[in-house]
């Protein structure tokens, strides 16, 4: 594995635990001699002392590896801003979960130490691309874990004809559809009774959210399929589109959504030793059995 030598640092919360983290991050780097970039958002927050400070695209274009300071949420900013240009990214979690940013803050010597030396794998992820039809004009988000289409008004319902590559596949009452990645179906979806999906899967799920008829169940595509969601106009409740939980919109009756996978792939470093089954039994408390 190639090793790095510009690495530029993102976080966009001030807690005295990540800025004690961070500050831990920028000290191990020194010490390895590489040049340590810091996102401009992000020293409007945390103090970047004599550091190179850049706006995201120059960060992107110079750096080798970015990383994340912060929980999932800080991972799905840090992937829709820098996958697009294919710099890798690694998460130091100071979240609650930390599926996706998992050096522990104990570790951050130690595992930062490893991908420097280059030891670390590398795990392609794939964001969702949606566009949307807002007041006739087109609108497209990215996201990492999933795209949502709900109801407006809660908790009124919304109809909506779901169509995959262009077949119609049926029409549904709910509070709104999940459509979700593989990295997304441990997050929202999972939630709502979708599948766990490993990360390496070429497959979309569908996940209904409170149907009005029982027998709706979670879908699941290929990768590369084309979803649409036409919203419909007999219940007359406009809806809502949002991207991650992030980037919302509001669509009326009649109008649509398309979601399909981006060209574009996440890659998430991750240091020696990560197993997804290991962080699914840590973070999600799956039984184990106990060795006698």
């Amino acid at each position: 594995m190639g090793a790095f030598s510009k690495i530029g640092l993102v976080a966009h919360n001030n807690s005295e635990l990540i800025q004690e983290s961070f500050g831990r991050v920028i000290r191990c780097l020194q010490d390895q001699s590489v040049d340590v970039l810091v996102e401009a958002k992000t020293a409007e927050v945390l103090p970047a002392g004599d550091l190179q400070v850049l706006d995201t695209e120059t960060l992107g274009q110079r750096c080798d590896l970015i990383i994340a300071v912060g929980g999932d949420g800080n991972i799905l900013g840090t992937a829709r801003a820098f996958a697009p240009q294919g710099v890798p990214v690694v998460g130091v979690n100071r979240g609650r979960l930390g599926f996706l940013a998992d050096i522990s803050p104990d570790d951050i010597e130690k595992a930062l130490g490893e991908v420097l030396a280059g030891n670390y794998s590398i795990e392609e992820h794939f964001l969702l691309e949606g566009e949307v039809t807002v007041d006739g004009r087109q609108e497209v988000a990215s996201a990492l874990n999933e795209v949502l289409v709900h109801s407006a008004k809660m908790p009124k319902m919304i109809e909506f004809d779901l169509y995959v590559d262009g077949e119609f596949v049926y029409t549904q009452y709910s509070d709104g559809l999940i459509i979700s990645s593989p990295t997304g179906s441990t997050a929202y979806a999972l939630s709502a009774g979708g599948p766990i999906m490993v990360p390496n899967l070429d497959a979309l799920v569908l996940v209904p959210m409170f149907p009005h008829t029982l027998n709706s169940r979670p879908l699941m595509v290929k990768g590369d399929s084309e979803v649409r969601i036409v919203v419909g106009s007999h219940i007359g409740t406009n809806a809502r589109v949002s991207f991650d939980s992030h980037l919302e919109f509001e669509i009326e009756p009649g109008e649509s959504l398309v979601v399909q996978q981006q060209s574009s792939r996440l890659k998430l470093v991750h240091p020696p030793g990560h197993s997804f089954y290991q962080v699914c039994r840590s973070k999600l408390d799956w039984a184990s059995r106990v060795g006698e």
